[in-house]
Parts: C-alpha cells; structure tokens; sequence
C-alpha cells in the first residue's frame, strides 16, 4: 500500500464517470459553439475574426481590444478543449481518474472538482514544487 492509496468510497464508479462524461461532452459542445462565435469562417484555420465595427479612431480602438480578448479566449477555449478531448479518451480508454504519473488512483472528490485532472493530488503537488 503506497501513501496515495484512496480508500474505496473515494474511489469513482461508473455512474460517476457517466456523470462527468456528460458534463465534458456537455462542455465540449459548448465551447465549440464559444469558438464558432468568435473564429472566421472564412479564414483556412478558422482564426480569430477581426471585428469591423467603423472606421472612426474610437471604433478602431474597439476593433483592436475586442480582437486581443478573442485572442485570448481562443486559446483558453483551445487549450479547454484539448484537456476535455483528453479526458475523455481516458474514460474510453478505461483509465479515467488514475493518475497518468504514479498510476495511482485520483480520487473522486478531486475528479468531481476538476475532471479534466490527470494527475492525483500528491504527483500534482510534486510537479508545482519543481517548476
């Protein structure tokens, strides 16, 4: 028994797992409709449209700080996606709530709170102290 064994009613079980993965797909869609909003559709990559609201000083102003914030909610929508896509090819993988470093059970609790965690509590705590 290692210091980060969890004790059974800590543990997930199925019905908890079907619970968050409908919460993740439920986000997914969500965010995908955020980026949609925000992306051009007209551009190859779908990239950040930039707003046209006029050609006065005040609205170009506009133009340049709304397209900064959309910058910058792409890539926190981006990086949202890819760790939900993550989490959920964990749950298909059947690997959902170990911890990707010690392997280790996670931990329902902390699986609830972020279930986009693959690390558990102890490896977490391990990586922030070294960077």
């Amino acid at each position: 028994m290692t210091l980060n064994t969890i004790h059974n009613d800590n543990l997930l079980d199925e019905e908890t797992i079907e619970t968050i993965k409908k919460d993740l797909l439920d986000r997914k869609k969500q965010i995908l409709k955020d980026l949609e909003d925000i992306s051009d559709p007209e551009s190859i990559n779908n990239k950040v449209k930039f707003p046209q609201y006029g050609s006065k000083s005040d609205e170009n102003a506009q133009e340049i700080g709304d397209y900064t914030t959309n910058l910058a909610t792409d890539k926190v929508l981006e990086e949202t996606l890819r760790d939900i896509d993550s989490s959920l090819e964990r749950i298909e993988k059947g690997v959902y709530g170990i911890c990707k470093y010690c392997n280790e059970p996670i931990g329902k609790k902390r699986m609830l709170a972020r279930p986009v965690a693959s690390a558990c509590m102890v490896c977490k705590t391990k990586l922030q102290n070294q960077a």
